[in-house]
């Protein structure tokens, strides 16, 4: 087969690889997946300047986001259930994202342990965090977080009730899984990903599984993770989080002005402008159309980043000229990861670097850091 060119190349390949159930849990949205389709389709509102006659040399991309180093203002998006788009799916993302030079950032959901993830890179990396009512259990997963010398702390604030996707409940997506007829068609026809599940040990949620209370296997922990997500989160939490944690916190999950002020009072690092890929909040607006709206309301006073919605260089360059410090990516390196794993997260960091270069040289700049609102020629929402 020829190289991918585009994301939507690593999706295709990633959907005739990975078995349905878990591609569909990657690729979907609550209720009618609306706002999942609004962060796609409104960056096509985005217009861009096309400049000529400028030096187009030297050109850099590099950028810091929450204070470390990055390539270009891309980080990987925690993601969970990551390992089953492909057998170790976290390890291979976190060593194709250190050697690209991007961050990062680990799900507690994760099917790999943030153990197994800090045993196979030698840059710090992210861990996001999500709330349980086991406040033990959350003492305890931050502290192995700064064990492994994780950079930074990601809260997600917009899980506290999960939201309805009818593609996993039509997949029958469970943990431990309900194995039926239907699903073991599915499998039959993956082999190769069947393969290399067979090769590794990590199967299970590598954060929870025998460090939860009660939760030794995974027959226990679909209980304990219906019960367990704390619809009671404040901003009372974030606090006490900020000083057990005592590093770089960056608060996702922001898509509303008054909380975006009230996140830049918290005394956190960034915040991310995300709703969850679409999988929360179905009507939300999308996360691009409310960038410019949060920019304008804290981007003085704290570092704000977009989640959601990216499938391109352009998409990146787009929100960084909307005020975006940085971005987020979860799906484009789910594809390529399902599709080629480790060398395909390469291919997907690959092919946004090279689109948004190219896209920033016609728009008459040098250097992301000078790419700002010049750059757009046309929005409307």
């Amino acid at each position: 087969m020829s190289k991918p060119l585009t994301i939507a190349d690593l999706k295709t390949r990633a959907r005739r690889r990975v078995p349905k159930m878990f591609f569909d849990y990657a690729d979907s949205g609550s209720w009618t997946e609306g706002t999942y389709r609004a962060n796609e389709e409104d960056f096509s509102k985005v217009k861009l300047r096309q400049r000529v006659l400028v030096d187009m040399t030297n050109r850099s991309l590099a950028t810091t986001m929450a204070g470390q180093d990055a390539s270009m203002p891309v980080a990987l998006a925690p993601t969970g259930l990551c390992g089953m788009q492909h057998a170790d799916g976290e390890m291979l993302a976190a060593k194709a994202a250190e050697e690209f030079g991007v961050p990062f950032t680990l799900s507690t959901m994760s099917i790999c342990s943030i153990e197994d993830v800090a045993s196979v890179t030698s840059k710090p990396f992210w861990f996001q965090l999500y709330v349980m009512k086991d406040r033990d259990f959350i003492n305890n997963l931050i502290d192995r977080a700064k064990a492994a010398n994780c950079s930074a702390l990601m809260l997600t604030l917009d899980l506290q009730i999960l939201g309805q996707r009818h593609k996993d409940l039509r997949n029958g997506l469970s943990a431990p899984p309900k194995w039926t007829v239907h699903h073991g068609i599915q499998l039959a026809t993956k082999p190769f990903w069947c393969m290399d599940m067979l090769r590794t040990k990590r199967r299970g949620f590598g954060n929870i599984v025998g460090h939860a209370k009660n939760v030794s296997d995974l027959s226990s922990l679909s209980s304990w993770t219906a019960e367990q997500f704390d619809p009671q989160l404040s901003w009372k939490d974030v606090a006490w989080i900020k000083e057990r944690w005592g590093g770089k916190l960056i608060l996702k999950g922001i898509l509303d002005e008054e909380d975006a002020r009230a996140a830049a009072e918290s005394g956190a690092d960034a915040i991310v402008v995300s709703n969850h890929g679409g999988r929360q909040l179905d009507g939300a607006l999308s996360s691009i159309s409310m960038l410019p709206r949060i920019v304008d309301a804290v981007g003085d006073k704290i570092e704000v980043h977009l989640d959601g919605g990216i499938r391109s260089g352009q998409d990146v360059l787009k929100a960084v000229a909307l005020g975006a410090r940085g971005t987020y990516i979860g799906r484009p390196y789910l594809y390529g990861l399902g599709a080629m794993g480790k060398a395909g997260v390469t291919t997907a960091l690959e092919i946004i670097r090279k689109e948004m270069d190219v896209t920033m040289a016609l728009c008459g700049k040098r250097d992301i850091q000078t790419v700002d609102r010049s750059v757009i020629a046309e929005t409307r929402f």
